[in-house]
């Protein structure tokens, strides 16, 4: 007897339906075809044993099971429910009328317990696209799969809820999942807030000025003067998600089975700080199957690295690319995918290998060889993509102990929020730009023109400071963002000389 159960592939983002065509004949013998992998085809010990131990036969048969389209390559446990089901079916334990009305997918335990799957809520809106009623699937990933509305998701805990529920023994409880008002009551407490940063206003103004902008960040300096906690405060002034951002995170992060049991949408912006022996493939993505990279985790957060000169040049060099275009492509034989990555990348290093360059209260210092070879390790076209480097210096003792009241991330993120609005109404008519740091030459010129004043100031800037001809569009980019946050229209040369002061490895000295 011929049955056919539903399932799905996740390929990047996206998923594919998957129709799983099983026949039970005279014979006996198990055969998998569809370009199965490992995982899939030790299934058969895996469902030969929960259905044993949940009072269901395993068929002493010829059973000949194909996954269409069989050109494309399925992977991972997530087909055992599928599998499962249509050997049942087959089998005759189970009434199949209502089969073809939905997707299912999920791991089975030895005892027949479902366990979670990855990908759930892309294989969730595909189901939804061609018109699948509903979408069973393990209880962990159920309030996930929900987020997708006119979809029936039933979260069920093992095989014999699926027999009962398909054989009308028993009723499945839908879950339901109101997404915006899930998404509107999501309130973030921040574990780290610009409160707690005693001194460092130039910093944190610093910070301030590439969260309204978007631009991305190098903070330089020695050892103890607060990078690090600089840069895992910079989430708690970014504008909150909007549901579109939310669903397009949530979606990555589903992918690699990333989500917490029974989490819903991720309403937060990630923070992801990979370690400096990363490599490249686990940075941007990829793999024999590929999965997404740290990049992609990021998306619509922030990405920090720490100790950037610490990173192997040929990890930093791929995300050349991706900081461009914000989304990263991943080429293989007979397929390729896309993953988005639209972060805001801080970095931080150290001045020089031991840390104390131009510290005369350091007695360690480095030479001028150890120094370039240090500096080297980031390219010029990396910095070419990072708008703002500046100095971080050890706060006083005096501004350690002071007790008077520091700013709140509350505070900061109010104007952050007001200059981002300023930005979505001056782009709202341009594809892919919503903020300062997206725009490119062309643009500079039409939203970024500049008085004789400003002009004469840069000009002169450039010339005494040494600046390279690669901090031009830099400045000005920042600049623009300056004046947002003080609801300027025009560019004013307070804002160019600021602004020119956020470029210091473009200066003679650092990087030559």
């Amino acid at each position: 007897m011929l049955k056919k159960v539903f399932g799905s592939a996740v390929f990047g983002v996206e998923a594919t339906t998957i129709t799983v065509e099983v026949n039970i004949d005279k014979g006996i013998g198990y055969h998998l075809v569809g370009l199965p992998d490992n995982a899939i085809k030790e299934s058969s010990y895996r469902i030969s044993a929960a259905l044993k131990n949940n009072q269901f036969d395993f068929p002493g048969k010829k059973i000949t099971i194909n996954m269409a389209p069989a050109d494309l390559r399925k992977e991972g446990s997530a087909y055992d429910l599928t599998l499962a089901i249509g050997i049942l079916a087959a089998s005759g334990q189970l009434k199949s009328e209502n089969l073809e009305r939905f997707i299912i997918m999920g791991e089975l335990s030895l005892d027949g317990k479902l366990q979670p799957i990855k990908g759930a809520l892309p294989i969730a809106i595909k189901a939804r696209e061609e018109g699948f009623e509903g979408f069973i699937l393990p209880l962990q990933n159920a309030k996930e799969a929900a987020i997708v509305n006119n979809l029936k998701v039933y979260g069920v805990e093992n095989i014999t809820q699926v027999v009962d529920y398909f054989n009308q023994e028993m009723e499945l409880q839908q879950c339901i999942v109101d997404t915006r008002k899930e998404f509107e009551q999501s309130v973030k407490q921040y574990e780290h807030d610009f409160s707690d940063v005693k001194g460092q206003e130039t910093i944190k103004r610093c910070m301030e000025i590439a969260a309204a902008g978007g631009h991305n960040i190098i903070l330089i300096g020695p050892p103890g003067a607060g990078k690090t906690m600089l840069a895992k405060r910079l989430p708690s002034i970014l504008p909150p998600m909007t549901l579109y951002e939310s669903l397009e995170t949530t979606k990555i992060h589903s992918v690699v089975g990333g989500l917490k049991a029974h989490t819903g949408l991720m309403c937060h912006r990630p923070f992801r700080s990979p370690h400096h022996t990363i490599s490249d493939v686990a940075l941007v993505g990829g793999g024999q199957y590929p999965q997404p990279g740290e990049i992609s985790l990021a998306h619509n957060g922030v990405l920090f690295l720490d100790e950037l000169p610490e990173f192997k040049r040929s990890v930093l060099e791929v995300m050349r690319q991706p900081l461009e275009d914000r989304e990263v492509t991943i080429s293989r034989a007979k397929f390729t995918v896309t993953y988005p990555s639209s972060f805001m990348l801080v970095a931080s290093m150290n001045p020089s290998p031991s840390g104390y360059f131009n510290d005369g209260n350091s007695p360690v210092t480095s030479s001028p060889a150890e120094m370039q070879r240090y500096l080297s390790k980031i390219s010029g076209p990396l910095l070419d993509r990072i708008d703002i480097h500046i100095e971080v210096t050890p706060v006083p003792f005096e501004k350690l102990t002071e007790e008077r009241s520091v700013e709140s991330s509350k505070t900061v993120r109010e104007r952050v929020i007001k200059a981002r609005e300023i930005q979505t109404h001056r782009y709202k008519d341009l594809e892919n730009i919503h903020y300062n740091a997206q725009i490119n030459n062309k643009l500079l010129k039409q939203y970024c023109g500049l008085s004789d004043d400003s002009k004469t100031l840069l000009k002169s800037a450039m010339e005494r400071l040494n600046l390279s001809a690669r901090a031009y569009d830099r400045i000005l980019k920042v600049a623009r963002t300056i004046a947002d946050l003080e609801n300027e229209q025009t560019i004013l040369p307070v804002h160019i000389s600021e602004a020119i002061q956020y470029r210091s490895l473009d200066r003679e000295g650092w990087l030559g």
